[in-house]
Formats: structure tokens, sequence, C-alpha cells
């Protein structure tokens, strides 16, 4: 070589973070207010939604998920005309925004709307690479003083929820019966309460009691909602408030999915963690596109373990407060958890298993009466 020469390249290791969208809901629903209509209004905790909103279903499930959302909440808001449909309104907001949840504030009253809400997550993935879950607002309890309007038990509201859903298989939709007429927006902002992770359940107690709810309703004969009427529905898979006996406040029960019988995905507290592992490793393989760091040799398939792993390692980190452990969002990934496997040279299969902590939901004390006596042991 006839003269020296040096060349200093940087390199992009990927190390960086991805942002968060998990906590991000968006919520859409029909509204006359015109500022609303047909476009992403973005929204926070510091909003005064008393300026933004009208006094309608949207308006009110809105203010429930800020008050519920508590610090640093997120959201967005898509209001519908008269002639706009809610899947029009997913398409512009992904056109500049993501979301970890899409709320339908409008109530379905027929099953195929809950198909529609599965395919639509289904068609996000496949074109935009985006995981969600719906939240889909469903009939509350109908009374009214009108002589023709729908009066019902709530018997015949129990039959009249239990065929809404039966037969679904949508396990990317949670049904919300509007019992209070916002509650979608009270378990969307308990969802996005920062003082949980996104592997919490709605239904932990100690996450606090359910806020801004109002009044139970009553049927047609005056009788109040009560737990036998909320066990009906939460076994066909609705979410809705519960209560406990001689113990303060209103709180919730799981957030279902339709899913079918025997699925992995039948509450959310299961599938909001896979989404957000979802969404970090689609970013890493992106980046292993083409780079032959990614090969057959055995130091790189321990290296790339290790890279498909990192993401798992994170979200599987413990707290410890006052000597109080607090797990993370998934357990520790375990050696065997991560595989690489090679199908043809320019083909790679990187499988990952998650492992979600166990969660006390129905706890059995047992309590026995000792009454063995000292004295008989010193006689």
């Amino acid at each position: 070589m006839a003269t020296g020469k040096v060349e200093v390249n940087n390199l992009n290791l990927g190390q960086g973070g991805v942002p968060e969208i998990e906590r991000h809901l968006l919520y859409i629903g029909r509204t006359d207010k015109a500022e609303l209509q047909g476009k992403v209004t973005r929204i926070n905790n510091m909003t005064n939604l008393d300026e933004v909103v009208a006094d309608d279903a949207l308006g009110a499930n809105v203010k429930a998920a800020q008050l519920n959302g508590k610090q640093n909440w997120t959201g967005a808001i898509f209001g519908l005309a008269a002639d706009a449909t809610w899947q029009e309104a997913v398409d512009i907001a992904n056109q500049t925004d993501s979301f970890e949840g899409i709320c339908i504030v409008d109530i379905s009253t027929d099953k195929a709307e809950f198909t529609a809400m599965q395919a639509k997550a289904t068609e996000l993935t496949s074109k935009l690479g985006r995981w969600v879950f719906f939240l889909a607002a469903c009939p509350g309890i109908s009374v009214s003083a009108e002589p023709e309007a729908l009066n019902q038990t709530w018997s015949e509201y129990e039959a009249m929820m239990l065929s809404l859903v039966k037969d679904v298989a949508a396990n990317m939709v949670v049904p919300v019966p509007q019992l209070n007429g916002n509650n979608v927006g009270v378990l969307g902002g308990r969802l996005c309460d920062r003082a949980v992770t996104v592997a919490d359940t709605p239904m932990r107690v100690a996450t606090g009691s359910a806020l801004g709810l109002g009044e139970m309703p009553v049927d047609s004969a005056g009788k109040p909602l009560e737990m036998s009427t909320i066990t009906v529905l939460a076994d066909a898979r609705h979410s809705v408030p519960q209560w406990y006996a001689d113990f303060e406040g209103v709180y919730w029960s799981d957030a279902t999915t339709l899913e079918t019988k025997g699925g992995d995905y039948q509450y959310l507290e299961y599938v909001r963690p896979v989404h957000k592992l979802n969404r970090r490793v689609r970013v890493k393989a992106l980046r292993r596109i083409g780079d032959r760091i990614l090969n057959t040799t055995p130091p790189s398939i321990e290296l790339n373990r290790s890279y498909f792993r990192k993401d798992m390692k994170i979200m599987s980190k413990t707290t410890e407060i006052g000597g109080i452990t607090f797990p993370g969002e998934i357990m520790s990934p375990r050696d065997e958890d991560v595989t690489i496997q090679w199908i043809t040279k320019t083909k790679v299969v990187i499988g990952l298993m998650v492992q979600p902590h166990n969660c006390p939901k129905h706890i059995g004390v047992n309590i026995a009466l000792d009454l063995s006596n000292p004295a008989d042991a010193e006689g």
C-alpha cells in the first residue's frame, strides 16, 4: 500500500430504548361537538376536560378514564359524526399515533360488532405490526318512564347480556356493560394506573376503589344491582364492577376477553405483557434483517439468545420497598425460554416463552381450633 489510511466508523448497536405506548388508549364515540369529530385529540392528566368534551357518553367515559388513570395519564379522543364509523376512526388515528388499546364508547348491541373489533385488531397487526385490545361498551339495564320504552328486570337483563356474547370468539375484545354509563372509562383508566403494571388485573383491591363510577342502577321493579347479577355477568365474560360485604368501596372484576374455552388469552393481564414484548422484540428483529451477526455458529446463537432475551429480563425485574418484593411483569426467563432455529439459509425462527406470575383471585382460609391442654402434659 503506497499511503497510509485511517477510517473511523460509528457503529449503531441498537442499544437504545423503544418508546412506550402502554397505558395509552384511544376513546372513540359519537359526539355533536364538531371540534372532536374526524380527528385525534390528545389529552393527559393535566387537560381540563370540561373545556374539551361535551356532556355525552364520550365525555363521561373520558372523564372517568382521566380520574382513574391518575398521575401521568395520557389518552386520545376521536369523535364520530353521525355518518362515520369506528373502523374509519381507528384507521385515521393509526396514521399518526399508536395505542395499546381502543375503547369503543358507543353501545354494541350485536355480537357481530365484537367480531369486527377482533378483525380490526388482527388487521392492525398484519398491516402495521401493531398489537391492540378493544374495550367494547355493552348495554346497561334499560329503565325508563316512557310508556313504550324497554323496561327490564335484572333477570331479563341477564338473559340479554348472556345472549349478546354467547358463542363469540374474540380474544382481543373485552365486553364492558355500561351499568353506570361510564364503565368503559373507569376500566380504561384503571388499566392505565401507573401504580401497577400491565400484568396486574383490575381486580386488584390494593389498587384502590373505582373512582367516579356514580350510583348503582336499579331495575324496572326498583330492585338494586346485587352481586348475584354481577357474578352472572362476570361468568359470562363481561367485565363489571364488584364489591365486598363489610368492606368499603367499589372495585372491579377481571378484564375478561371473549376468548374461546381453554384459550391462553382469557384475561387482559395475559394479553398486555405479551403485546408489550411483541412490540419490543419486533424492533430487535428488524435490526437483525440482513445482519450476519445472526448466523448458525454457536457463538452467534448464544449472542442472539441473549439479545432477544434482554427485554424479557427487563420486564421480569422486581422492586423492593420496606422489605416487600413487588414482582415484575413476567417471570425471569430461563435458558430454555429463548430458542433460535434456522429453517433455511435465509429464514430463522426465534422462539420466546413468556411465563406470568400466579395471581390470587380466590383465597381460601382454613382456621382450626387447638384444644390441647398444656396442663395435661405437665401431669
